[in-house]
């Protein structure tokens, strides 16, 4: 079913403002950002000790209510209900904008599903401020933020992510940055560019633009601080599947290549079809018998 939203029709329930909030520079805070936190009744924030900092620095005194990963569960109804009873309510994650790899997302289906209006303000990001400043094609790009923690998810992902032609975009703590980087230069090769985008916006902001191999050199002899935005050129040279041999192949005429190139019994030979075609063995063995189930 269609829904439609008039962001600034009036209505008796208040409304979910999105605003984000400054990755470094506090003078990337917008006007109208700062307004909206003066005029709403109530301000989520992810880290209310981090958030006050910034209410102090702008003068504004709103209250503040913490909405984190670890208490969507209760606050999320709390908030709902606070906005239904005609109070307006400001979302903002520690550092750019919520919801993009912050919490966030619960927040803003529960509003919509409970018919109050969801209005984003424009602002900080970290993954597209990088990505504008990389070199590197800035259209289409395929971000998609933290990578997994355990390794064998880490190259799980690399390996789906490098059948991608798209400029790819990712967020990555200076702990875990080297052993990412590592991985991309035995799963993208040593000819792919990377950049290294470290503490964007503030005052060490530094760009880091080479080959995979030549990026790991750099930190490997660099004392790593700070957060990063990985962005890593696509894939060019992605390789078309070749179709397999036997799908031109009825199923009969497939056991029977299987059974005279590698001398199989029909038995297994029908089974390795049903196998290979994703197909239940006895609709092989049907059609090699040729009986009509």
């Amino acid at each position: 079913m269609i829904s439609t939203q008039k962001s600034f029709e009036k209505k008796e329930q208040g409304s979910l403002y999105l605003v984000p909030t400054p990755i470094g520079n506090l003078d990337d805070m917008t006007f109208r950002a700062i307004q909206i936190l003066k005029e709403v009744d109530y301000i989520a924030s992810e880290d209310t000790r981090n958030t006050q900092k910034l209410l102090n620095h702008f003068d504004i005194s709103t209250s503040q209510l913490s909405y984190h990963e670890h208490n969507t569960n209760e606050r999320t109804p709390q908030l709902i209900e606070k906005m239904l009873n005609g109070q307006s309510v400001a979302q903002v994650s520690d550092a750019g904008m919520p919801s993009i790899s912050d919490p966030g997302v619960e927040l803003v289906k529960a509003a919509i599903e409970s018919g109050i209006t969801v209005v984003p303000l424009p602002g900080p990001n970290a993954a597209l401020t990088a990505l504008i400043a990389s070199g590197l094609t800035p259209q289409p790009f395929y971000f998609y933020g933290f990578l997994p923690r355990k390794k064998k998810d880490l190259v799980a992902s690399l390996v789906d992510l490098n059948k991608r032609e798209e400029t790819l975009v990712f967020y990555e703590s200076p702990h875990r940055i080297k052993q990412v980087v590592e991985q991309m230069v035995i799963v993208f090769g040593a000819e792919r560019q990377i950049v290294l985008a470290r503490e964007v916006t503030k005052r060490f902001e530094e760009f880091v633009r080479g080959t995979a191999p030549d990026v790991l050199e750099w930190l490997e002899n660099e004392q790593i601080r700070g957060e990063f935005v990985l962005i890593v050129e696509g894939n060019s040279d992605i390789e078309e599947e070749a179709p397999q041999s036997w799908e031109s192949l009825s199923l009969k005429d497939h056991v029977e290549e299987l059974m005279e190139n590698q001398d199989l019994p029909s038995k297994k030979a029908i089974k390795e079809v049903a196998q290979l075609r994703g197909l239940q063995k006895r609709e092989v063995y049907a059609a090699y018998h040729e009986i009509n189930e």
